[in-house]
């Protein structure tokens, strides 16, 4: 093997061993494929080799395309040319031994070899549909081949990662092996053993298992929900039409047509955007990489209510112990039988098992008091949301928890700053703001304290990625990076109250742009008290403070969501459907005629960019202070902790596809019209003015 190549063959008696080492997880990045392809053709003119295995070096497979090379005018080649055609098309049998990951168009290069044994620990998929594209290698009319149609479509159309067992199960996998065997050993054995099988089992000679032509409407009618908007589950589900219906040939020419159209769409743009952004927003470019992470084998939580519980659960669901606490035996045992019933919910809903149940239960330690969890390696403040009742805990927490421990608080809002200066070791203080339902959700809101250790912060970076969340660092301000953000919002969409709009059109608005739920049946479900409470805190601080007094009148009248059964909407007893209160409409009419609000229609666009637009304005202003590093991490915020449509970007995404001068001009004409609540801020004014996208602007140097 001459010069660096990802891809080289060595032969191991009569069998040619092609192995892939392209780290850290064997992307088809460049060579790969076209490696693959050179070393195949040397083992088929090479008389000393019989069989060929294919194999990954390192921690996979092939974990699928480099999609950096997506949407660029790359050169795709011919069909017939391609690393799937040549493989397929082998003169000597070759197996693909997996281990890993066999993703996207690493599932496909299996799928083009004759045979496929793997480990029991690797999983397979062709997850495209996820960044808005559909399998491009031939996968769409390969996988139906061999599994049939309708679990072929379920694969493609989710693009769930699927187990080995499943995938042996299912036919993807022809020999499981042990988890303790030696894959390529074991590889060449196979193929020593299948040597002279003739024919070769090529998938594309298969004919398609369609158990029913109805799954194809069925399908479409099942996603039309979760996939409005969209165009890339459509586009899977005729291609595996395609492929029950055409021949091979034919059905990859399909394939690769419906591809062409996807690759370059607004969707798939703003999809790989948001992979990008997701591995991005972990970089903390003034915290250096190296910096020493302390170790954490258990954890603590102060609080059992509803999110010291979720907090809780998401140790425990990935496998690590916590200890719980609460003010008294009564709170904390209503805490434990929260938790209980969560977990009993997943049981009854077949998405965790009963052992699987028990034994997460079995990590979560309720104890009685502060003396119990001294020995924590970290403990995460979980009360309730105001100073006064935050402050004791971290007084208390630092008397008793042991030197080195890490104290978290779990805020939304509140001043990190004061709560570290309640104790005697405030670099060993930071926000960790959790989502509701917080072992549901998976933002992770990093807040960083001025007196904050980077050893502390990148600890606390570190325990969110253990647990599962997508950790993202905010500034210390009011309402950090996502709530700040999100505030106007949650203003403007009360004041369109004011001045005509009604809940349920707004709802249908933010539902129809791609949310699962409107903004007001979300208050409604969280309860409209935890807002109220926020805002007279807010009122309180700033005489300027907006108030919206259609909002504290409900609140007011005992309206509080659905607990109450009625908040923006009203509730039927059991039945958690919104329905339109013609009491509201009532209540909205008289605030607006005692504030001289003259009530006007509004357009669905007109709604839509009233409420975007105002948290464009704001983020902005989030980045000219340095409270966040990047337009990217405010967008990785949006689309995980307030499931903002990721098919569409993120907030500053979705603006740049309006532009930023428009953005800035309809700003501008709404602070001449309302106020200084739209007073542009100056990065706008200065992105508009150079013409600089959303996603280019530079935050300032980062400020705790």
């Amino acid at each position: 093997m001459s010069g660096a190549t990802p891809v080289s063959l060595e032969r191991q008696g009569d069998v040619g061993v092609i192995t892939v080492n392209y780290p850290p997880v064997n992307a088809l990045g460049p060579g790969v494929a076209e490696g693959i392809k050179d070393r195949l053709a040397r083992a088929n003119i090479d008389p000393a080799i019989k069989a060929i295995v294919l194999i990954g070096a390192g921690r996979s497979f092939i974990a699928g395309a480099d999609i950096r090379g997506f949407g660029t005018n790359r050169q795709r080649l011919p069909l017939g040319q391609r690393v799937y055609d040549t493989l397929d098309a082998s003169s000597k049998p070759v197996i693909a031994a997996i281990h890993g990951y066999a993703l996207g168009g690493g599932l496909e290069i299996a799928l083009a070899c004759h045979y496929r044994m793997a480990l029991p620990s690797a999983k397979v998929g062709l997850p495209e549909v996820l960044i808005g594209i559909l399998p491009g290698g031939g996968g769409t009319q390969r996988l139906p081949r061999l599994i049939g149609a309708k679990a072929a479509l379920e694969m493609i159309v989710t693009g769930r990662h699927v187990p080995a067992t499943e995938a042996k199960r299912l036919g993807i996998i022809d020999e499981l092996l042990p988890e303790t065997a030696d894959l390529l050993e074991s590889a060449i054995a196979f193929a020593m053993r299948i040597v002279d099988v003739r024919p070769l089992p090529r998938v594309r000679n298969r004919s398609v298992r369609l158990e029913d032509r109805g799954i194809f409407e069925a399908m479409r009618k099942s996603i039309a929900r979760r996939a409005r908007n969209q165009k890339a589950p459509y586009a899977c589900i005729g291609a595996v039409e395609a492929a029950c219906a055409l021949p091979f040939d034919e059905g990859c020419q399909c394939e690769a047509n419906l591809f062409k159209e996807l690759e370059d769409s607004p969707e798939a743009r703003a999809l790989r955007y948001a992979f990008f952004i997701e591995r991005e927003v972990a970089r903390l470019p003034d915290i250096p990489a190296n910096t020493p992470v302390r170790d954490f084998s258990n954890a603590a939580v102060v609080g059992a209510g509803t999110m010291g519980g979720g907090i809780a659960m998401s140790f425990a669901d990935f496998g690590l112990p916590v200890k719980i606490i609460d003010a008294t035996p009564e709170a904390l045992e209503r805490g434990m039988q929260r938790i209980r019933d969560n977990y009993a919910t997943s049981v009854r809903r077949g998405s965790l098992s009963e052992d699987q149940m028990q034994r997460r239960l079995a990590r979560i330690e309720p104890v009685a008091g502060y003396e119990d969890i001294a020995d924590c390696d970290l403990v995460i403040e979980a009360v309730f949301e105001e100073m006064d009742v935050k402050k004791p805990v971290f007084a208390k927490l630092d008397e008793v928890m042991k030197p080195g421990a890490l104290l978290f608080s779990n805020t939304s809002a509140l001043d990190i700053d004061q709560l570290a200066e309640m104790t005697r070791r405030p670099k060993d203080v930071a926000g960790t703001h959790f989502f509701s339902p917080a072992n549901v959700m998976k933002l992770l809101e990093v807040v960083r304290s001025k007196h904050s250790s980077p050893e502390t912060l990148a600890t606390a970076m570190q325990m969110g990625r253990r647990i599962g969340k997508l950790s993202a660092m905010a500034g210390n301000t009011d309402g950090f990076v996502a709530n700040r953000s999100r505030a106007p919002f949650n203003t403007e969409m009360v004041i369109l109250l004011e001045e005509g709009c009604l809940p349920e059109q707004v709802d249908k608005v933010m539902v129809d742009f791609g949310y699962p739920m409107g903004p007001f049946a979300v208050g409604d479900l969280a309860g409209l008290d935890i807002g109220y409470a926020s805002r007279k805190r807010r009122a309180a601080e700033n005489p300027n403070f907006r108030k919206q007094p259609i909002a504290d009148r409900l609140v007011e009248m005992g309206r509080h969501g659905q607990k109450t059964g009625a908040g923006w909407y009203r509730y039927e007893k059991g039945d958690r459907t919104p329905h339109p209160d013609p009491e509201v409409a009532a209540i909205i009419k008289e605030v607006a005629t005692g504030l001289g609000i003259a009530q006007r229609t509004f357009t669905d666009e007109a709604v839509l960019r009233r409420l975007l637009f105002s948290s464009v304005n704001e983020a902005c202003k989030i980045l000219e202070e340095g409270k966040a590093y990047r337009p990217g991490d405010v967008d990785v915020m949006w689309l995980h902790g307030f499931g903002f449509p990721r098919y569409r970007g993120g907030l500053f995404f979705w603006a740049d596809t309006i532009g930023v001068r428009e953005v800035y001009n309809q700003i501008a004409a709404w602070h001449q019209q309302y106020g200084d609540r739209w007073a542009p801020s100056r990065l706008l004014r200065d992105l508009a003015e150079s013409g600089t996208s959303f996603r280019e602007a530079r935050a300032a140097p980062f400020a705790a």
